[in-house]
């Protein structure tokens, strides 16, 4: 699937300066897109809308086995400084080949912090978002819309409130955030060298996502061992390094998801 047209709102006087910013929707065979953004007299907010069609899904930061993150490209754009992009808490998909991945089904928010060069003048947003989106197979998507953000304030999106709600927060190894704590991680060296993580959560259902230090690990999913009253085991194998280098990181990150409630723990190996 390619998404080719570009959307962009860059008359001022067509936004009411008491409303949030979006552009229309951009239609795609498996996903429609689109950006929003609203502004205070501090920060620029955005984010990038995803519907996807029933069946299909797309990808976390960190895909898993399979599957290729979103990539978010600001070529273009004017009066702007950076953007930091947030990513919402994510669920485990398993394929019928057994393949394990990480993403987004139904519908998602990309949370995003626009830094502009001049926070007295507008900002012209240009995206060109590349993506998957998979079913039984993967297909490449790619959407590009632009979004002119006035200088002056807009209303708050409620869209975006919700969005920020599911990025998880920070939090250090053993620290309770609401109900949810990584309360330990060692290292088992071996033929097979394992972390086994423990972790607690209101309820009974909850996941655990492990990345690297940086993009070239590889990780596995974390596999559940134990679990009884609300206190669960996790086995990651320390497998997917990269050539060359060494075979257990030296920290990884950890990512406790339990319904809407979602913390990322940075926790050291060795």
């Amino acid at each position: 699937m390619r998404l080719l047209a570009l959307f962009a709102l860059t008359t001022l006087a067509a936004v009411s300066p008491a409303r949030g910013l979006e552009t229309p929707w951009l239609a795609g065979d498996q996903a429609d897109t689109r950006l929003l953004a609203d502004r205070s007299k501090t920060a620029i907010r955005a984010g990038v809308e995803v519907n996807l069609k029933p069946g299909w899904k797309t990808y976390w930061r960190y895909p898993g086995d399979a599957g290729v993150p979103p990539r978010f490209d600001w070529t273009g754009s004017d009066n702007l400084a950076a953007v930091d992009v947030k990513w919402p808490a994510p669920d485990r998909f398993v394929d019928d080949n057994g393949a394990k991945s990480i993403g987004y089904h139904g519908h998602i928010v990309f949370p995003l912090t626009v830094r502009p060069l001049d926070p007295a003048r507008p900002v012209r947003l240009k995206l060109k978002f590349d993506f998957a989106v998979c079913e039984k197979l993967c297909v490449p998507a790619d959407a590009e819309i632009a979004l002119e953000v006035p200088a002056g304030e807009s209303s708050p999106l409620a869209m975006l409130d919700a969005a920020e709600k599911r990025v998880p927060q920070r939090a250090s190894l053993g620290e309770n955030v609401g109900g949810l704590t990584i309360t330990r991680v060692r290292l088992e060296r071996g033929a097979a060298a394992q972390a086994i993580v423990e972790a607690s959560a209101p309820g009974t259902s909850f996941d655990l996502f492990a990345e690297g230090p940086d993009e070239r690990w590889a990780l596995p999913l974390p596999e559940k061992i134990e679990s009884k009253g609300g206190k669960s085991k996790f086995r990651l194998v320390i497998d997917g390094a990269p050539p060359n280098g060494p075979t257990i990181p030296r920290k990884i990150v950890l990512t406790l998801v339990a319904g809407d409630k979602a913390i990322e723990v940075e926790a050291p190996l060795d």
